[in-house]
């Protein structure tokens, strides 16, 4: 094969990397450009296409995530990762592991890792690269990458939950939690939420969020109940869809645009954690992006009239 080709082959992989690295579907979609620019500078054809790749793409992403941290820093409010529809890098015999590492909750436990760590762990754990490639990758010696690891695996393996939910659980758990919605249903929804559940929204300051997270089970139901059946009186709607390999749902305007995803965190056979992107810059890959102050306007003269 030639190249583009080769290239190409290899695509959802490097995506799939760039994407756990960065936490962003539109640097990692840079990081993988890049990765192809290089290739194609290259005078000389690698012994191993994939080795090559995989290597750039990891150093490109590691140098921009170092960047993005100090931007972070000055983040308005929760920063969560730009919400993925769907992987494109499918491998049976790592699915349980691409499925767990794509997650919110994971790549929000990513965050804790160095950017070095961070691409370690993820290379090993979750893609299952052998230690002389992942040294290659990260320009370090093999022996620094095993200690690297087990740093990286200890501070991973200290914010996990205990168990976890399986898919159908979850499924289950999210059409219960989105007809309640649907309905304004407060006590159904208060009944499907952990004790200590948190709504959260990241708004970026670009958009409305919550001034704070709402914690407790009776709160969260009382917001979302109290909220839903305004926004369908101005024709907001919502589709479930699993979103980051989890239940969720993209809420649209009355014109079909998105107003924000939504995303849910099951364990133990209740919602942990409810997780809103809102910030239009995260969401503009999904299509067209609703105009988030508008329609926080017109629902705050909504209730104004209805009083």
């Amino acid at each position: 094969m030639g190249k583009v080709e080769d290239f190409e082959e290899l695509r959802p992989l490097l995506f799939s990397i760039a994407y756990r690295i960065l936490g962003s579907v539109s640097e990692a979609e840079d990081a993988v450009q890049e990765t192809w620019l290089r290739f194609d500078a290259s005078v000389t054809r690698p012994t191993s296409t994939k080795a090559f790749l995989s290597a750039a793409v990891t150093r490109i992403s590691i140098d921009v995530l170092r960047s993005a941290r100090v931007r972070r820093e000055e983040y308005v409010g929760p920063w969560f990762p730009e919400p993925l529809l769907s992987d494109p890098y499918q491998d049976p015999v790592r699915s349980v592991e691409l499925a767990d590492s794509v997650s919110m909750a994971a790549l929000l436990l990513l965050e804790r890792l160095s950017p070095l760590e961070r691409a370690i762990f993820l290379l090993r754990e979750v893609f299952a690269f052998r230690f002389d490639e992942i040294a290659a990758a990260v320009g370090r010696s093999e022996a620094a990458c095993r200690q690297l690891l087990v740093r990286a695996r200890r501070h991973m393996e200290a914010g996990r939950p205990r168990f976890a939910a399986d898919r159908q659980e979850r499924q289950e758990l999210a059409t219960r939690f989105f007809d309640a919605l649907k309905h304004g249903d407060v006590d159904g929804l208060r009944n499907l939420l952990a004790a200590d559940v948190q709504l959260e929204g990241d708004g970026g300051g670009k958009a409305p969020q919550l001034a704070k997270a709402v914690i407790g089970a009776d709160n969260v139901a009382r917001v979302l109940g109290g909220v839903f059946p305004w926004l369908t009186r101005i024709a907001v709607t919502f589709e479930p869809h699993e979103i980051n390999g989890q239940p969720g749902a993209i809420f649209r305007d009355r014109d079909g645009r998105i107003l924000h995803t939504l995303v849910l965190e099951v364990l133990g056979g209740q919602i942990q954690a409810i997780r809103v992107v809102i910030n239009p810059d995260k969401l503009g890959h999904l299509g067209p992006v609703a105009d988030a102050w508008a329609i926080d306007r017109e629902l705050k003269r909504a209730r104004r009239q209805s009083d």
